[in-house]
């Protein structure tokens, strides 16, 4: 149910329970485990426009890369509070280990199918965003009643004060080697796997840090040559600790690369103000148009923008917008040293036509190097 009593009963799977959280929808065709296990959608209830999921199951999700980061996930656990679809089918696919359900029942994540999630999607793009409770009881259970669903709601915190980074931010520092490959600091606030996995493959080496620490100059004998900036959920005006260690950071002059929140963090660190979006954008086919021309399709998770009206005196400029609704879709400063992108260059899943910009960073890096 939703907070304005908009109701939606389908049938359960996953795990039996009651969870609350922001519901917002993504329209991807594919890619289901990596979105359910994006940090990006901590404390948010995932509505999958495509109407039918799990064709193609679950695959080993204890599998990891060369660097030990997970291979067909963004994170080790499933992050939703819950997820809906319109239906769910049985895995037919070589990569499957076991069902998007009872995957979904050993993360003790409910999961809601059945419902008309077309009409859902409408009244989310209406209305904009809205608080939910998602509840899934054991068979036989009485459905709750509406007055008892709006008590559910009423006490518990809206999204914009829950505090997320405690449980997707890592406790201290890991340095991941590309042999001798450059050093690229990334303070993280969720980022995802396949974010560290494309400076990796591109034979950068990465210092994972918890995201309210002061970026190094050096670690372990090496100089620190790059800073990336990451994924994450949350109202970044709120993440106070992280913008004030870039605002230091800032003096560095390292060549730096802002994904998704990464680039709200950095605008924040430099003077500028964000806004929530409506209803965000989620999905794999959103147009980002340069100010070149040159257009690309990419993968988008975030639902909070920069203001372009308050890039004055940031140092940042405008390089691309979204031609649906004009928001700012990445900025650069003058010398090209910092690179910001509202969605996601590493696909995973979707489109990888922005990976262009891990290159230019890349490039940039090595240019600091000894």
């Amino acid at each position: 149910m939703l907070e304005d009593g908009t109701r939606f009963d389908g049938a359960g799977i996953g795990a039996d329970g009651r969870r609350v959280g922001e519901v917002v929808f993504t329209t991807g065709m594919v890619g289901y485990p990596e979105s359910l296990t994006d940090p990006s959608y901590r404390g948010q209830i995932l509505v999958f426009t495509y109407p039918l999921l799990g064709n193609y199951g679950i695959p080993d999700t204890s599998a990891r890369d060369e660097w030990g980061l997970p291979t067909y996930f963004e994170s080790a656990e499933v992050q939703v509070r819950g997820m809906v679809a319109r239906g769910i089918t049985r895995p037919n696919h070589w990569g499957s280990r076991r069902s998007l359900e009872s995957w979904l029942a050993g993360e003790t994540v409910p999961g809601v199918v059945g419902i008309d999630t077309r009409r859902l999607t409408q009244h989310l793009r209406s209305k904009g965003v809205l608080r939910g409770v998602i509840v899934v009881s054991p068979p036989g259970d009485e459905a709750p009643s509406t007055a008892e669903l709006r008590g559910t709601l009423k006490r518990a915190p809206t999204y914009a004060k829950e505090k997320f980074l405690p449980e997707v931010a890592p406790k201290k520092a890991t340095l991941y080697r590309a042999g001798r490959g450059p050093v690229v600091a990334v303070p993280d606030c969720g980022v995802k796997a396949s974010i560290l996995r494309a400076l990796l493959t591109r034979g950068l080496s990465v210092l994972r840090l918890p995201p309210e620490e002061t970026i190094p100059e050096r670690w372990e004998g090496r100089r620190v040559a790059g800073l990336l900036v990451g994924n994450g959920p949350g109202d970044p005006s709120t993440l106070s600790g992280p913008i004030a260690a870039l605002e230091q950071a800032r003096h560095s002059s390292l060549p730096t690369l802002g994904i998704c929140l990464g680039q709200q963090l950095l605008a924040l660190s430099r003077g500028a103000r964000t806004y929530k979006l409506k209803y965000g954008h989620r999905g794999q086919n959103k147009t980002v148009l340069f100010d070149d021309g040159h257009a690309i399709i990419a993968s988008e998770n975030h639902g909070y923008a920069v203001d372009r009206r308050s890039l004055a005196r940031t140092g940042l400029k405008p390089w691309a917008t979204n031609p649906d609704d004009d928001t700012l879709e990445a900025v650069r400063d003058a010398r090209g040293l910092v690179l910001a992108f509202q969605g996601h260059p590493e696909g995973h899943p979707g489109p990888q036509e922005a990976g262009f910009l891990f290159d230019r960073f890349a490039a940039k890096v090595r240019q600091r190097s000894p």
